[in-house]
């Protein structure tokens, strides 16, 4: 019987890659990752990028739960607020929990269960400058605790946006989660998933239509993984010039027939590739969304199925107190 070699995703050398994951359906349905979607009523959708806050989200607050994969529960809540006419402040709080997970002795012997956890605590503020142009800031306070070993670390995002209202277009930059440990695990350092992102949306013409590319992980180029073959050793490492470049790029498309309703899809190549050593289907790789505002409450939902067994689903409320 020839021998089977075993190999996981390259993942690289960081740690708290939880923050690459939005409490936003709007951002989940336009595959995980989008910083240039502008939306006025949704404050989640300043996630991933500060420069979205604006004084025109003035009293919006959000929540989101999710399901993740492997029986994760992740939720989230934020709240914004104008500082006169061209500057906003926001504070969110988003919890990872991961669920109970046996714990044992070297021998094997189990001794109990723990549930991991992080949390991230943000504050961001934003300001315009000029007719179209705004930058943002936020700074994320962030406490895990595993099995009784805790750490605690701070992260900062830097973003600026350009939105042509003539044109409907929205083109950003962010720069995502500087910064460092300040308690460690053990005496081990972990680093933050410090990374460059650029993002572009843009309505087709005259149309509902919008056309979603974002470019992250632009820190790197080389971006390899374990490919299924049907060889000795089980999997091939994949690291061509195309596997490269669309593994750093996320495509969505996005229908708004109206102000208060939405329909988004689009594809992740990177989250696709990742799930290539398991069980796939059709739909990985694939995410979408829908949102709807009814009266003064808007409701988001999302959903994605990486592979067979792991399928994820998002819900957001959001809402504007000044309205009631």
């Amino acid at each position: 019987m020839a021998a089977v070699g075993l190999r996981a995703q390259i993942g690289g050398q960081t740690a708290y890659n939880f923050l690459d994951i939005s409490g936003s359906t709007r951002i989940y349905g336009l595959g995980g990752v989008n910083i240039s979607t502008v939306d006025g009523d949704d404050v989640m959708t300043t996630d991933q990028n500060p420069a979205l806050l604006g004084p025109e989200m003035s009293h919006n607050v959000g929540v989101g739960y999710m399901r993740y994969v492997g029986g994760s529960n992740f939720a989230s809540a934020k709240f914004a607020s104008a500082t006169g006419d061209n500057g906003a402040w926001s504070i969110g709080v988003h919890y990872f929990g991961y669920g109970s997970i046996k714990t044992a002795l070297p021998d094997g012997t189990i001794t109990g269960s723990t549930s991991p956890m992080d949390m991230a605590f943000s504050a961001a503020y934003s300001h315009n400058i000029g007719e179209k142009w705004r930058g943002g800031i936020a700074l994320r306070f962030l406490y895990s605790n595993y099995a009784g070993y805790n750490a605690l670390a701070i992260a900062t995002d830097l973003g600026v946006n350009y939105f042509d209202p003539d044109y409907d277009s929205s083109l950003s930059l962010v720069i995502s989660n500087l910064g460092g440990q300040v308690k460690k695990f053990n005496d081990q350092a972990d680093k933050l998933p410090i990374d460059v992102r650029l993002g572009w949306t843009k309505a087709l013409g005259r149309s509902p239509i919008y056309l979603n590319i974002t470019a992250w992980n632009l820190t790197k180029w080389h971006l390899p993984y374990w490919k299924h073959t049907d060889t000795e050793t089980g999997s091939e490492k994949v690291d061509k010039f195309g596997s490269n470049l669309f593994r750093h790029l996320i495509f969505g498309v996005e229908w708004k027939p109206t102000e208060r309703l939405y329909f988004n899809l689009a594809y992740n190549h990177k989250m696709k590739t990742d799930m290539a050593t398991y069980h796939r289907n059709f739909l990985s790789g694939f995410s979408i969304g829908a949102g709807l505002k009814v009266r003064n409450f808007g409701v988001g939902i999302a959903f994605a199925q990486p592979h067979k067994s792991a399928a994820t689903f998002m819900i957001n409320l959001t809402t504007n107190l000044y309205e009631f």
